[in-house]
């Protein structure tokens, strides 16, 4: 039976309420098929570590973190920790230092769950971001000059390698490929005229190698718009890193909002651990509360067990998350329930074994 070990850092905020019942989950279902085993490992990294140790992880965490098959992530930040120090000495370090290149965020709108657009079928939102995830404009390169004078300034400087670019188009177009979709590339040429008109060279090179590929190119403002209007238009997507971070939080909004947006960092070489999260953040205002939504952390489990090669088990839980929608009777507060962070954990086990037993019959 293949044991898998995971790495947990439940982080900050509703991190660790979330986390509790993505690894309830996680733990029904593998108790369900009987083929696989996890064992976790939790990590106490975040805010609350920095604050008492001065980093947001041991300085030795990347080298602890490499003995493990999969990362899942909570949410990170709390107030009194800067935002960039969060973010860069704790999720960015992890990306960078496990070349997790790939940032892959559904953008789907299951059956049950709200959406803004009036009169939108669920078959009209169904995209992937495939949104690099390693360097771009968040590549942290720049410089303060002449600080705290009347001539300030701040240098940030986007950073795109031919290597970096291509790789991430390249594994956009083989998805598109196996899932027998259109690809739409998202740059701002006309504008960034050096990082985005190389963009769209390198989406042009590597398109020599995909004949078969029908494929799209869209500036971001107008790509924002069509987002809006006619979601239809997007399958895979593949875009830099800043677009990808701020598109896929419009998706969020148009599938059902924060609270059933996860992510996947990538390392498609599978050299280092990949890394699985909900993007919906810490939301320490609602902390202890109760009131957090679990599925995306859910979600983010499903993309774990997709790339961990089942499948199979990922969409039992995209199924029974599904269903927990539609009936309406068990719904986190986000989306118009009111029922405890637990309650819907509780209610979707129950989910999971009737889709899972259902699969069984077929």
């Amino acid at each position: 039976m293949p044991a898998y070990k995971i790495a947990v850092i439940p982080g900050d905020g509703i991190g660790p309420e979330v986390m509790d019942e993505g690894l309830k989950a996680l733990r029904c279902i593998a108790a369900l098929d009987g083929s696989l085993d996890f064992s976790f490992t939790h990590f106490p990294w975040g805010c609350e570590y920095y604050l008492r140790h001065g980093r947001m992880m041991d300085e030795d965490g990347l080298e602890q973190l490499k003995a493990f098959d999969a990362i899942l992530l909570g949410a990170v930040g709390y107030p009194g920790v800067p935002d960039h120090v969060s973010l860069w000495d704790l999720l960015l370090r992890i990306r960078k230092g496990f070349d997790q290149y790939v940032n892959l965020r559904p953008v789907v709108l299951l059956d049950g769950a709200p959406c803004p657009l009036a009169g939108v079928k669920r078959e009209q939102v169904d995209m992937v971001f495939v949104r690099e995830n390693s360097e771009g404009e968040y590549a942290g390169a720049g410089a303060f000059l002449y600080p705290d004078t009347p001539h300030e300034v701040a240098l940030q400087t986007g950073v795109f390698s031919r290597r970096g670019t291509e790789r991430v188009i390249r594994y956009a177009f083989e998805l598109a490929a196996r899932e027998r979709k259109t690809l739409t590339s998202v740059s701002k040429g006309n504008a960034l005229n050096y990082s985005m008109v190389f963009w769209d060279k390198i989406f042009n090179e590597v398109k020599a190698d995909y004949p078969d590929a029908q494929t799209f190119s869209y500036m971001v403002d107008a790509a924002s718009m069509f987002m809006v209007r006619e979601p239809q238009r997007f399958q895979v997507v593949v875009t830099s890193n800043l677009f990808g971070d701020i598109l896929t939080d419009l998706g969020a909004a148009i599938a059902g909002g924060m609270g059933l947006a996860a992510g996947a960092n990538l390392n498609p070489e599978r050299q280092y651990p990949s890394m699985f999260e909900p993007i919906h953040g810490s939301a320490p205002d609602i902390a202890g509360k109760g009131l957090a939504n679990p599925l995306a952390t859910v979600w983010a489990v499903s993309q774990m067990l997709d790339h961990l090669g089942r499948a199979d088990l990922g969409k039992v839980l995209l199924d029974a998350i599904e269903t927990l929608l539609k009936e309406g009777k068990t719904l986190p507060v986000d989306i118009g329930g009111s029922a405890s962070t637990q309650a819907v954990g509780d209610a979707l086990l129950e989910k999971i074994g009737d889709t899972f037993a259902n699969g069984r019959k077929q």
